[in-house]
């Protein structure tokens, strides 16, 4: 919105010239993000705590967390607001991938907020039931795989079904009407990755940040033309306005840590992670790094594994593989703090982003 003023207003004052330039409007989105979130941020947590809308703990969690009950919950409407709004002013509306991020992102951020309404609010504690979340995180990948299905058919410039494979330059197949599901499973993983990773203070939201940073650079050298040729990646023209939907979570992210982090005076709820982690699978999608979305969000992708890994375990040997489930829980049981949990996981999650930018060359 504000973008498309400030570019008709270029020939008045050519100092608006900059609006034009992806990088100008990246780092603008994400101050714009971050400042809103900052500045929203006291009243957003005051009227939580009057709404009595407090985090609910869950008898089998450890018993550390039993002092957490209480703190104001659906935060994550915060995190919208602070990704979506920048990324409305600042992006170009005539790119459909904007449209695309935000009905994605909107839509699995509406899938949490009814799971925190139905725990928070009508005191139902497990919020909706597995089978009909999963089925509406299946609705939603449905529909961004089946947009881009069809898309690829009308501009292939711009949308393709075709995977890349990080490590082999040559191998990448094109799914065809297969990748509508691809697109259906990674969405669900990423959106419940991210959601399970929620569980100690300001874990989820610091690892969110690395990964949507990495995510931004992604962005801008898929979109650029002389960068993909040198990298030998598939070229996205249009990609260059998710850079500025990259740059909003990473502002929105920073601010929402500050709020977040130990000890946390608001947490995100499921309408945050499940926001967050279909955001970071839909700009996958997008840019055509479905496959390093595994890199990216590594830390996601442990913690989502070992859930099921103890699951698997547990149903077909009766024995569990980690005292507790997610990963995160089981350094708590072992003795760390929390603290150090948090700093050291989000130091493999930095470690997964360098990594993730060097199989650039590698390709």
């Amino acid at each position: 919105m504000l973008f498309h003023l400030l570019f008709a207003l270029r020939g008045e004052l050519s100092l608006l010239n900059v609006t034009r330039y992806i990088t100008f409007r990246t780092a603008v989105a994400s101050l714009t993000a971050l400042f809103l979130v900052l500045f929203l941020g006291p009243w957003t947590i005051e009227r939580l705590r009057r709404l009595q809308i407090g985090q609910y703990i869950r008898e089998e969690g450890p018993q550390a967390h039993k002092a957490k009950a209480g703190t104001p919950t659906m935060g994550g409407v915060l995190i919208l607001a602070g990704v979506l709004v920048p990324t409305l002013l600042w992006a170009d509306l005539t790119n459909l991938k904007i449209w695309i991020l935000v009905l994605s992102t909107l839509a699995f951020g509406a899938i949490g907020f009814a799971d925190d309404y139905l725990k928070v609010v009508r005191k139902r504690s497990l919020g909706l039931t597995a089978r009909r979340k999963l089925l509406a995180q299946f609705a939603v990948g449905l529909a961004v795989g089946l947009a881009v299905y069809f898309l690829a058919q009308v501009e292939p410039k711009e949308y393709s079904t075709r995977v890349v494979f990080p490590f082999f330059k040559q191998a990448v197949p094109d799914l065809g009407i297969l990748y509508v599901v691809f697109a259906v499973l990674l969405l669900t993983l990423s959106s419940n990755a991210v959601n399970l990773t929620d569980g100690l203070d300001g874990l989820a939201i610091g690892t969110t940040l690395i990964a949507a940073a990495a995510f931004t650079g992604l962005a801008y050298v898929s979109s650029h033309f002389r960068f993909s040729e040198y990298l030998d990646l598939l070229h996205q023209p249009g990609a260059g306005e998710v850079t500025v939907f990259c740059g909003a979570m990473v502002g929105a992210s920073m601010g929402f840590l500050w709020w977040n982090c130990y000890p946390a005076q608001v947490f995100m709820g499921d309408v945050g992670s499940l926001a967050l982690g279909g955001a970071l699978g839909t700009v996958a999608i997008l840019i055509k790094q479905e496959l390093l979305l595994f890199f990216v969000g590594g830390l996601f992708m442990i913690e989502a594994f070992s859930v099921m890994l103890q699951v698997a375990s547990f149903r077909l040997t009766g024995k569990r593989v980690f005292r507790m489930s997610p990963l995160h829980h089981h350094f708590e049981l072992v003795g760390w703090k929390e603290p150090q949990i948090i700093i050291r996981f989000w130091i493999v999650a930095f470690i997964f982003a360098l990594f993730t930018l060097m199989t650039l060359k590698l390709r």
